[in-house]
C-alpha cells in the first residue's frame, strides 16, 4: 500500500514514516510540507492513500484536496491533524477526505485507519463522526466559534504569522514561508503581541495553543 505524507512539520513526518515502516504492507512513497509541493508530489508518486494535515501556512488540507485530480484512480485522503474542531472536520470532509483522525492516534491505529480508508471505509477518531453526521443531516451545523475580541482583532496576515510563531518557526523561516521580509515579520509579531496583550513569545504560544491555533 503506497502512502504519501503531507504535513509542514518535518519531524512529525519523520515519526509517521518510522511508524509506518514497521508495517509490512505499507510503503511511504513521498512527502511534502506545502500545498503546491503536495499536489505535484501526489501526481508523480500516485499513492493509494494520502495522510493530510489540515492546517498549513499556505492553505492546508482543503487546498490540497481542491488541487487533486478527481478520478477513480486517484488516492483516498485521510486527514491527520492536531485539531478536533467541528469546523475543521466538516470542511475537510466536504472537500473530499475519506476520514479524519487526530494526532493523538497510535501508530498501529493509524496503520489500521489507512487500511480501512483504502478499502472504502470512512474512518474517524472518537466523537468526530458525530460532527459530520450532524452537518450532513442538517440537524446541527458546525458550532459558531465563541467571540474572542483579541483574536478577532488580528488581520489575516497577522493570524498567519501567529500560527507560525505558535509552531516554533523563526522570524526568518516565517519570512521565507510567507514571502515577506524579516522586518515585516517583526512588525506583524509586534502587532500580534500588542493586540493579544501577551508579554513575550512564550506567553503568546501558550495563548495560541489554548485557542487551538496551530
Amino acid at each position: 500500500m503506497r502512502v504519501f505524507l503531507v504535513d509542514d512539520h518535518a519531524v512529525f513526518r519523520s515519526g509517521v514514516r518510522a511508524e509506518l515502516g514497521r508495517e509490512s504492507d505499507m510503503e511511504v512513497v513521498g512527502e511534502a510540507g506545502a500545498v503546491a509541493e503536495a499536489v505535484a508530489g501526489i501526481a508523480t508518486a500516485r499513492p493509494d492513500v494520502v495522510l493530510l494535515d489540515v492546517h498549513m501556512p499556505d492553505g492546508g488540507g482543503v487546498a490540497v484536496l481542491q488541487g487533486l485530480e478527481r478520478d477513480r484512480q486517484g488516492p483516498v485522503c485521510l486527514a491527520l491533524s492536531v485539531s478536533d474542531a467541528a469546523e475543521d472536520v466538516i470542511a475537510v470532509i466536504r472537500a473530499g477526505a475519506r476520514g479524519y483522525v487526530t494526532k493523538t492516534i497510535s501508530g498501529p491505529e493509524l496503520a489500521d485507519g489507512i487500511r480501512r480508508v483504502a478499502g472504502g471505509d470512512a474512518v474517524f477518531s472518537p466523537r468526530l463522526a458525530g460532527f459530520v453526521l450532524d452537518s450532513f443531516t442538517g440537524r446541527s451545523p458546525a458550532p459558531e466559534p465563541p467571540l474572542d475580541p483579541e483574536l478577532d482583532s488580528l488581520t489575516p496576515r497577522e493570524l498567519e504569522v501567529l500560527r507560525l510563531l505558535a509552531r516554533g518557526y523563526t522570524y526568518r523561516e516565517i519570512a521565507e514561508s510567507l514571502f515577506i521580509s524579516v522586518k515585516t515579520v517583526e512588525t506583524h509579531a509586534s502587532n500580534v503581541l500588542r493586540k493579544t496583550q501577551q508579554s513575550n513569545r512564550n506567553a503568546l504560544t501558550r495563548w495560541a495553543h489554548r485557542r487551538r491555533i496551530d
